[in-house]
């Protein structure tokens, strides 16, 4: 008899990560939205504890975000060949696209806890999160399209597949990328494979 909930603990494990990650990045929330550097600068020394914590939250949603999509790429590899999905490569492609990307940004959230002053200024290069934010697009969209060749297609599957232009074209002309919107459709996605019930 088949599983009914197959893909249950990959779904767990990116809704967790998901769920991580907007906690920690919610610590001293607005002040993403400031934007004068002095006023940051203040914000963050006066909440520095809440924000150095928020940042380890982060970065752990970060790491293990990832794992999850890799599960569910192994799922789909290692089923029978009968049963194998037409989107086994491309989940693998959107788990080694995410697995590339998180170590840039986790080391980005590094930093930001151990330098506010250079966080608030926005100094430092900005290619490890443009490369990080390119990888989470490719890796998104990747999952995005190996649902639609699955049973698991739905509004989840379509969204992601949908944000790839709209993203790249956000990066190429701003060269920056609100995060959350890859953690949004994480968890959307994450929450489909939590879902997702196969017959018996």
């Amino acid at each position: 008899m088949a599983q009914v909930l197959p893909y249950r603990k990959a779904g767990a494990v990116i809704a967790a990560a998901c769920t991580c990650w907007f906690a920690g990045i919610s610590m001293v929330g607005n002040v993403h939205a400031v934007k004068d550097a002095a006023t940051r600068l203040d914000m963050l020394e006066r909440d520095r504890r809440f924000w150095v914590l928020g940042q380890i939250l982060a970065a752990a949603g970060t790491a293990a975000a990832p794992a999850g999509f890799a599960r569910f790429a192994a799922q789909l590899r290692s089923a029978p060949a009968s049963d194998a999905h037409a989107g086994k490569d491309l989940a693998a492609l959107s788990a080694a696209a995410m697995l590339a990307g998180s170590p840039l940004f986790v080391a980005a959230l590094a930093s930001r806890a151990a330098d506010i002053r250079r966080f608030a200024y926005r100094e430092g290069p900005g290619w490890p999160f443009l490369s990080y934010a390119g990888l989470q697009t490719a890796g998104v969209g990747a999952a995005g399209a190996a649902l639609l060749l699955t049973p698991l297609k739905g509004p989840a599957a379509v969204a992601s597949v949908a944000s790839v232009p709209l993203f790249t074209a956000i990066l190429a002309r701003y060269r920056d990328i609100p995060p959350f919107v890859f953690y949004l459709l994480e968890l959307a996605v994450g929450v489909k494979l939590m879902r997702y019930r196969e017959a018996g």
